[in-house]
Formats: structure tokens, C-alpha cells, sequence
């Protein structure tokens, strides 16, 4: 497995020993699949890391679109995260192991995280409900576009000068936003509350 990481997150994960292992129940989406909880320690006991073994089985899309290129199915559920999330976990990560029963089954490895929220679209006010599909539609449309089809993207945009000038829009709003952030940053020191120390050139 830590041989699927960059070498910075290799370097991390060799400063931690495996101390337990215990086997997870899974939730509805992944019922059927082997799920493990892995509890590393560092320095000591009070520096523990937990890591999570899903099973990945083959794509549910592969009888229709062909077979994946990648002969690992973690590997492939990895790839595709990367491909896809503006930040994967830094532990993400693959590994293939022979199983209690002799049959060997294809894993991706994660970060345990037990305080992630989930939206409750049921409890939502309708203002609420348009900023949740509207967070939904951003996070598609960035995933599309960072795996998509550079081509047929450019052929969506089509030739007119709408998409460059959202752009420019963009990139003129976010320097303004930073200028106001600064100017922010600078008055909250001036009035003393942000401690600040300037720096002497060398």
C-alpha cells in the first residue's frame, strides 16, 4: 500500500507502526464488501493515525463500456478520485491481499473519518435546498472539467466570447476580494487585534 503514495506521504506513513486491526460495518451502498479499520501509532499512544480498507470490485459500468485499463480495482477507484476531487486524502492508496477464504480481493485504502457531515435534504428550507443543488452542480461541473474531454468541452463553449469574459469577471472579482482581505488584515493590525511583528530585511 505505501508503495502507491507520493514519496512525501510515503516518508509520513513510514513514521507510523500498525498496533491493531478490526473489521467494519459497512453502510447500505457497500453492503457485501469487506471494509477494515486499521490503528496506527507514531510517537506514542497519543499520536494514532486510523486508516480505512474498502473493497473495491469491478465498475457495475464494465459490462457496458468495456472492461477498466487498470488490472487493480482500487486502483481504479483511486485513479479516478484523484482525477476527479481538487484535493484526494493524502493517504489515499491501494493494495491487493489474499483473503481468509484464499481469494484474493483489491482494497483502496483512506483516512478514517468519523466526522464527516452529511446533508439531510429532508430538513432543508427551499433556500437551503438551492444552495445544496447549486454546491452539487459546482462540484460535478469542476469534476467534468478537470476528467472530461478537452475537446468536447471546448465544442459546449462554442466560439463566442461568453465563457472569457466569465473568466476575466472571475479573475477581476477575486483580486478585488483579495485587496479587501488585505486592507482587512492591515487595519485589524493597526488597531491591535492581531498581534503582528515586521520583518527586517536581510
Amino acid at each position: 500500500y505505501g508503495r502507491t503514495l507520493p514519496s512525501d506521504r510515503r516518508t509520513l506513513l513510514e513514521d507510523y507502526r500498525l498496533a491493531d486491526v478490526a473489521r467494519k460495518v459497512v453502510g447500505v451502498g457497500s453492503v457485501g464488501t469487506r471494509c477494515w479499520i486499521f490503528l496506527l501509532l507514531g510517537r506514542d499512544g497519543r499520536d494514532p493515525l486510523f486508516l480505512q480498507a474498502k473493497e473495491a470490485d469491478t465498475s457495475v459500468l464494465a459490462p457496458h463500456v468495456g472492461a477498466s485499463k487498470y488490472a487493480n480495482q482500487g486502483e481504479r477507484v483511486v485513479s479516478g478520485q484523484r482525477l476527479m476531487q481538487a484535493t484526494s486524502d493524502i493517504f489515499l492508496g491501494w493494495e491487493r491481499v489474499d483473503g481468509f477464504d484464499g481469494k484474493q480481493r483489491d482494497f483502496y485504502v483512506r483516512q478514517l473519518r468519523d466526522w464527516k457531515g452529511i446533508a439531510m435534504p429532508e430538513r432543508m428550507r427551499p433556500k437551503d435546498m438551492r444552495a445544496f443543488g447549486a454546491l452539487c452542480g459546482f462540484t460535478l461541473a469542476r469534476a467534468h472539467a478537470r476528467s472530461g474531454d478537452r475537446i468536447a468541452i471546448a465544442a459546449y463553449l462554442g466560439g463566442g466570447e461568453s465563457f472569457d469574459r466569465a473568466l476575466a469577471t472571475f479573475a477581476e472579482a477575486y483580486a478585488d476580494q483579495n485587496e479587501r482581505d488585505h486592507e482587512a488584515l492591515t487595519r485589524a493590525v493597526r488597531a491591535g487585534r492581531l498581534p503582528a511583528q515586521e520583518l527586517q530585511a536581510a
